[in-house]
């Protein structure tokens, strides 16, 4: 699919000069062209690589679209974890559950983690994305946004190609030049890339084992810690104080059970923790852990992430969230009202977008604890009216 669930590439910022991107493309690509020769091509081979080569106006299209992301928890959960996921990522799980005692031994990361990235990432790799991905990378490298992030990857999917790892006519996959059943870019996979079936190449758009073992790969690179948890669903008692919620407060466990906090089945984990209510107060309630963050790395959206650790932790037993009875939210005009408010009172929100991201909910949850109203991070009304 990867035009829904793609990088939440927005929050990147550019920052290389305008001189390696734009301009005519035609030139743009001659000059890609020599940079790949340095890097050890040949001539033959960048020529090979280039030939035919076409802006992508569906990629840019793409880009500029990414109102998945405006959903909240509830709605983006219920959009994507279904009872067919979830079946076919037990059948997944018993079908490769060799592969996934190689990860857990070698790299530490559990199985519901990677089954629920498989998942939201391709549907266990049905659905890879028909863009070609050479056009796709070099579409994006022209394009002044963020010419930091992709040109890099150019050069990198042209190593692949040196390689004979990438077929540049063929090769089809995200809008974002992501490649496979977990949808990784170039670069991450000349990192990360692992031979999970033992045929001598890394193939992860035909070999579940490759494309398993190369995501287990790089996410332990990413920081993540070795049998711990990520996430727990929990409840939180009325008095709390929900200024201490969200990921800019981590405590120990045992201190969060002193102020009434408990496990919604079992016990909370050992270690610290950080209360996330990703829809405030009297919406569903977690305990995230360090390993929660590290996927923050994979992909930037708030609703993304929290909802593929959920899902994760249902892959792995535990049942549904208890979705409690949250406030109205704000509809997108709305939101992008307030996220202007936040701004123009000094607080980084990033893009007017509409988006109820990390950065737009620490300024909530600031102005909220500023105006005596409960600093829970969900922004309703009240908060947008107070402002």
């Amino acid at each position: 699919m990867r035009p829904v669930f793609a990088l939440c590439l927005c929050l990147l910022v550019p920052t290389l000069a305008h001189a390696q991107c734009g301009g005519d493309f035609g030139g743009f690509v001659q000059d890609l062209k020599a940079e790949v020769r340095r890097n050890g091509l040949s001539a033959a081979q960048a020529d090979a690589f280039f030939a035919g080569v076409r802006q992508d106006a569906r990629v840019l299209k793409a880009d500029r679209s990414q109102g998945v992301f405006r959903k909240n928890f509830i709605e983006f959960s219920g959009a994507v974890i279904s009872q067919n996921r979830l079946s076919n990522g037990a059948k997944n799980a018993q079908k490769y559950d060799a592969v996934f005692d190689r990860i857990e031994r070698d790299y530490g990361v559990s199985r519901g983690v990677l089954l629920a990235f498989w998942a939201l990432e391709t549907d266990f790799g049905a659905v890879q994305g028909d863009f070609n991905t050479r056009d796709a990378l070099v579409t994006l490298a022209h394009d002044c946004r963020r010419p930091q992030l992709f040109r890099p990857q150019v050069l990198a999917a042209a190593e692949l190609f040196r390689r004979g790892d990438f077929d540049p006519k063929r090769n089809l996959g995200a809008w974002a030049g992501e490649i496979g059943q977990v949808q990784m870019l170039p670069e991450d996979i000349l990192r990360n890339g692992v031979d999970g079936d033992g045929d001598g190449h890394v193939n992860l758009k035909g070999s579940a084992p490759d494309a398993l073992m190369s995501g287990a790969k790089m996410i332990a690179g990413m920081g993540w810690r070795r049998g711990e948890p990520w996430m727990q669903e929990i409840t939180v008692p009325a008095g709390l104080d929900w200024a201490k919620t969200g990921l800019g407060t981590e405590l120990p466990t045992a201190d969060w059970a002193q102020m009434g906090v408990r496990a919604r089945s079992g016990n909370l984990a050992p270690g610290k923790g950080s209360i996330l209510l990703p829809m405030g107060r009297m919406g569903p309630a977690f305990m995230v852990y360090p390993n929660f963050r590290v996927l923050f790395n994979w992909n930037q959206s708030f609703v993304y992430v929290t909802t593929a650790a959920y899902f994760a932790t249902r892959l792995e037993g535990a049942p549904k969230f208890d979705p409690g009875r949250p406030e109205a939210g704000l509809s997108v005009e709305q939101m992008k009202a307030l996220q202007k408010k936040l701004a123009a009172r000094g607080h980084d929100v990033g893009p007017i977008d509409g988006i109820l991201g990390a950065r737009t909910r620490d300024a909530v949850q600031a102005e909220q604890a500023r105006r005596g109203l409960p600093a829970d991070a969900w922004p309703t009304r009240a908060l947008l009216d107070a402002l």
